[in-house]
């Protein structure tokens, strides 16, 4: 298998839980945890900017309301997105991908970027995804982003603007088919739910020449379990 860049812990949305998900002051406050790896989310606006969001829409982590893939950036760049969580974070601001890929950049920081299309864009998602890590880490030093995504046509829209870009598969089920969708789009690791993760599932995916990652393990007990599977070790944990 080829050298795998990426550390085994990965900070899920920055320090999602401690400060704002998905904004610089999560990647600041986990870095300050000591973590070099982390995973976030990346749609687009109505005018096409890669941006930093979980949800299809604002009602969770802002004050705002309504679908973010329906406003422009310019709006969307004024919202706070941190008073949610506590006034200490008030006016933290949604942070755009380019923001987000300097930083990491500047601090010889990883990412997992999960491709998280607003429903109905999810190829077109895909394709911007992809042509923009291809132009952010041109010429850089650290590896680019693990490209990730629950929808397959996403994944494949980043393959067609971007095919060297490493891609992964995201799996809460093991449904029907998902190997034979993650070898179609040449991925190169699959990301599960942590609670699907044992070692008949590592020892496959290894002898596939895959990676194996599970996400969201905030459990000590669950962390454990998974770094004493056998079939050759898990690669990731978010």
């Amino acid at each position: 298998m080829s050298p795998w860049p990426y550390p085994l812990w990965i900070a899920h949305r920055g320090a999602g839980k401690l400060a704002p998900e998905n904004t610089l002051a999560a990647f600041r406050l986990g870095a300050a945890h000591g973590y070099r790896a982390f995973e976030c989310d990346v749609k687009l606006s109505a005018d096409g900017v890669p941006f930093l969001l979980h949800d299809a829409t604002l009602d969770r982590t802002t004050p705002e309301r309504g679908v973010a893939g329906e406003r422009t950036w310019a709006e969307l760049s004024r919202i706070d997105a941190g008073g949610w969580l506590n006034r200490l974070w008030a006016g933290e601001p949604l942070p755009s991908f380019a923001a987000v890929a300097a930083y990491v950049q500047r601090n010889g920081f990883l990412l997992d970027l999960e491709i998280k299309p607003t429903p109905g864009t999810e190829h077109a998602t895909g394709v911007a995804v992809g042509a923009t890590c291809r132009e952010l880490w041109r010429g850089g030093t650290t590896a680019p982003p693990l490209l990730t995504s629950f929808r397959p046509e996403a994944l494949q829209g980043a393959r067609e603007a971007a095919p060297e870009l490493p891609r992964a598969l995201l799996l809460d089920t093991l449904w029907n088919g998902w190997f034979d969708v993650a070898q179609a789009l040449g991925c190169c690791a699959v990301v599960t739910n942590y609670a699907l993760m044992d070692a008949a599932l590592i020892g496959g995916l290894r002898a596939a020449g895959r990676r194996a990652l599970c996400y969201t393990v905030n459990d000590p007990a669950e962390a454990r379990r998974l770094l004493a599977l056998p079939g050759g070790g898990i690669d990731g944990i978010i």
